[in-house]
């Protein structure tokens, strides 16, 4: 069990123990384009220094819609954001049938990531992640084309998401320093994770969890493995989003979670969970409710 540090390590970086997940601001279709803007300035005043997005965050069809939202809230800002790293991904494709496939080629990882460069501003991307494994090409050659995009100054440090131990120890070998992050999905609901967890504690590398509030929603109805987050929530007067993302920053102090948002609201009330300190004997519950 790990304590909630004021920052947590991303490579040579120190980021808020929080971040945002920008996916929810524009997945849907007609989203709320100014509440959007709120939500990310929301976060930005509570102290978050980390946006997470990806190119092919929809709505379905369309490339670089979530991209282009972070960076016009960004733009509309008040105040300084030099001190905000935007985190995006490539080789997600997504058709506008809302059908998914993947594309692990260096060449695509190319080409995505100087769209990306040329939609977010950047001269380098701060941190950029390969999506997912491509089952159709060796690992090792999607983590060449990685490799490639860090040594032509491209991208500042290099994540791998979805990736299971071997495929990170994969990594490593070929990006060396340059793979700060492993982006896995983990929550109270999905805690499969925990092997990528332990490993990425051992190599130093940040885990980003991603979706890290599955199932919180639906936890009274699912029994004991979420049920006792709305129980300590309820004990304590907190959200039970607010107790999983707790349980989490608690967990180890390589997670760096990050819940998405649309609304203000929600931002503020995951933020919270930085300064909300679980009791070893809350923890230990929470711990054996799977």
């Amino acid at each position: 069990m790990a304590g909630v540090a004021g920052t947590r390590a991303l490579g040579d970086l120190e980021v808020f123990p929080i971040g945002l997940g920008a996916m929810t601001l524009t997945q849907v279709m007609g989203y709320d384009e100014k509440r959007g803007i709120r939500t990310v300035h929301a976060a930005l005043d509570a102290g978050v220094t980390l946006i997470d997005t990806a190119d092919v965050y929809g709505p379905a069809g369309g490339y670089g819609v979530n991209e282009l939202a972070v960076v016009k809230a960004l733009a509309l800002y008040p105040g300084s954001t030099d001190h905000v790293i935007v985190s995006t991904k490539g080789g997600h494709l997504r058709n506008p049938d809302n059908t998914w496939w993947i594309d692990g080629r260096p060449a695509h990882l190319r080409s995505a990531c100087e769209d990306s460069l040329r939609r977010l501003g950047y001269d380098a991307l701060p941190l950029y992640y390969h999506h997912r494994p491509d089952p159709q090409i060796p690992y090792a050659e999607s983590m060449g084309g990685m490799r490639d995009l860090y040594d032509a100054g491209l991208i500042q440090r290099a994540g791998i998401s979805n990736a299971d131990p071997e495929q990170i120890l994969l990594a490593r070998e070929i990006l060396g320093d340059a793979l700060v992050s492993v982006q896995n999905e983990f929550s109270p609901r999905f805690r499969s994770s925990q092997p990528e967890i332990d490993l990425c504690a051992q190599l130093g590398l940040a885990f980003s969890s991603w979706s890290p509030l599955g199932g919180m929603r639906e936890a009274k109805e699912l029994g004991s493995a979420h049920g006792e987050f709305h129980a300590i929530a309820e004990e304590r007067g907190v959200s039970p989003q607010r107790v999983a993302l707790a349980w989490q920053l608690m967990k180890s102090p390589v997670i760096i979670p990050i819940p998405g948002a649309s609304r203000p609201e929600s931002v503020l009330d995951s933020v919270r969970s930085v300064e909300f300190r679980l009791s070893a004997e809350e923890f230990d519950r929470l711990e054996r409710s799977v």
